[in-house]
């Protein structure tokens, strides 16, 4: 499985990007996916997951309300709009693939397959 991030940038305080996430290299699914990211000194952490179909969404308390997460099944793509975008939202992102059955979400376990990630910075 090979999972291509893009859309990362540089943008002051209030902007807003457009992450995606290419999928490739597997069979059968869709599959659960998610977004998660990583700050310097940071702890990797959960921002937002999607199920197979597109039909249940989950999302942290740090950006609910300011991002939205989506997918296109026919282009294998993942999607996470972030709008206005905080200083505190400065870190790599990293598309997550495949969630392993009844685990959590925002748990860095949950996941087979990761990308190598886009990195967001936001600037006061």
């Amino acid at each position: 499985v090979q999972l291509v991030e893009s859309g990362g940038g540089s943008v002051q305080a209030g902007g807003s990007l457009r992450l995606s996430c290419a999928a490739s290299g597997y069979t059968y699914g869709p599959y659960s996916m998610a977004w998660f990211r990583q700050a310097p000194g940071k702890e990797r952490e959960g921002v937002a997951a999607i199920s197979p179909r597109g039909e249940s969404t989950n999302y942290a308390d740090s950006v609910k309300g300011r991002s939205t997460i989506s997918r296109d099944n026919a282009k294998n793509t993942l999607y996470l709009q972030m709008n206005s975008l905080k200083p505190e939202d400065t870190a790599m992102y990293y598309c997550a693939f495949q969630k392993k059955y009844g685990s959590s979400w925002s748990s860095t376990e949950a996941y087979n397959y990761w990308g190598q990630g886009t990195q967001v910075t936001v600037s006061s």
